[in-house]
């Protein structure tokens, strides 16, 4: 195989394995909604339950039943709390039933579950609650460059990687590249974007356990090695090799697991306490 076939199929199988990892990523993801359906006599009722949130007022659970027989309730408390769960009546608005949950400070969760009743007929939409995170707005001129450098620091990872493993053309420039792109999209942009969302530059650590923040340290100290090593010794490949699978790993957690959060019982202990 010659060199510019090998270095067309490297390319191909890079960003197709990006795209691959970034759907996975997004999908298994604790903000993705709850998706679903429920039969009801002889309609089929199609549900999606909200778990983010990025509005001022109270985030909205719309569910489309044209059947106004088929009425509604929505049971929710705050996550890691102490209260007791809350029950609402869905609203209907011409074919739509809608449940509103109480608005929260950036991190703060709301846990909830959905009914929909028809005569003495119950049917539990989710059996496990769905739990909603509430945060800021962000801009679509931060969150859109964060998106396509962190999308490129993970295509060129992999570019570099795999160039690596098959002694392909330019595997330093691509890993200068990963680093350039995953120092914008993760150790710039990524504090701004936390800044928007819950009120703090950073909080992974020293000062938290954010795994987001964590997981752009991580990836980037990892390759800002692989970039030394290789700037000293051209030929060793293997740290790059071991940046890129460590870059795959970090992306394989869904996005925003162990994320920004407030303990309510923290808050609720020291309100007793006083």
């Amino acid at each position: 195989m010659n060199q510019t076939l090998k270095s067309v199929l490297i390319w191909v199988f890079a960003v197709v394995f990006t795209i691959a990892t970034a759907i996975y990523q997004r999908m298994t993801g604790p903000t993705y909604p709850v998706r679903g359906k429920v039969e009801i006599g002889q309609q089929k009722i199609a549900f999606r339950l909200i778990r983010t949130y990025d509005g001022m007022d109270d985030a909205r659970v719309i569910i489309v039943v044209p059947d106004t027989s088929i009425k509604g309730e929505i049971v929710f408390r705050r996550f890691k709390s102490f209260d007791k769960w809350n029950t609402n009546l869905l609203e209907r608005h011409g074919d739509t039933l809608l449940g509103y949950l109480p608005h929260q400070a950036p991190a703060g969760k709301i846990m909830y579950q959905v009914t929909l009743i028809k005569g003495d007929q119950r049917f539990l939409l989710n059996n496990e609650p769905a739990i909603l995170r509430y945060k800021g707005f962000v801009p679509g001129y931060v969150i859109i460059p964060h998106i396509f450098f962190i999308f490129l620091a993970m295509l060129f990872s992999t570019l570099t990687g795999v160039m690596a493993i098959f002694k392909g053309k330019n595997t330093y420039i691509y890993a200068w590249i990963t680093v350039i792109t995953l120092t914008l999209g993760g150790m710039l942009l990524g504090p701004v974007v936390q800044k928007f969302s819950f009120g703090v530059y950073w909080s992974g650590w020293p000062f938290g356990y954010d795994l987001t923040d964590n997981k752009s340290l991580i990836a980037f100290i990892f390759w800002v090695i692989a970039l030394v090593v290789m700037t000293r010794h051209r030929d060793n490949r293997m740290w790059a090799i071991i940046a890129s699978i460590a870059m795959f790993i970090i992306f394989m957690i869904p996005h925003s697991v162990l994320g920004s959060e407030i303990d309510f019982t923290k808050q609720q202990k020291i309100e007793t306490t006083k």
